[in-house]
């Protein structure tokens, strides 16, 4: 279980680091679908920060499960905006998003006691 931990982990550090870094770097296609979105490109700067950090701090002892947390918060965002905002691209643009917040639920999961260890502090 331990080393399937930790290949979710490299996948979610893939995933999210390559994304964080594509909507730093101004992709056009992030450019493009943070536009059909119509919150700003702000927005696009904010979620490369929060991804790319994310996916770093999931490799620092005792913060993975806040890292996972967050990943899969980012993860319904993504999901609703691709049901909604974005929803001319079909339902299947969404499926990327629902198996990485399956993956970082999975994480979450796996150190949900960080979560109880940073309450009773």
């Amino acid at each position: 279980m331990k080393y399937a931990l930790i290949g979710i982990r490299v996948l979610l550090t893939a995933a999210f680091a390559s994304a964080g870094i594509a909507k730093l770097m101004g992709v056009e296609m992030m450019v493009q679908t943070f536009d059909a979105v119509g919150v700003g490109q702000w927005f696009r700067y904010v979620t490369g920060i929060l991804e790319l950090g994310s996916a770093i701090v999931l490799w620092i002892p005792g913060l993975q499960a806040w890292a996972a947390g967050l990943l899969a918060c980012t993860m319904v965002g993504a999901i609703i905006a691709h049901f909604t905002v974005l929803a001319a691209q079909g339902p299947g643009a969404a499926i990327p998003a629902m198996v990485l917040l399956v993956l970082a639920l999975v994480t979450l999961y796996a150190n949900r006691g960080q979560l109880a260890l940073a309450k009773a502090s």
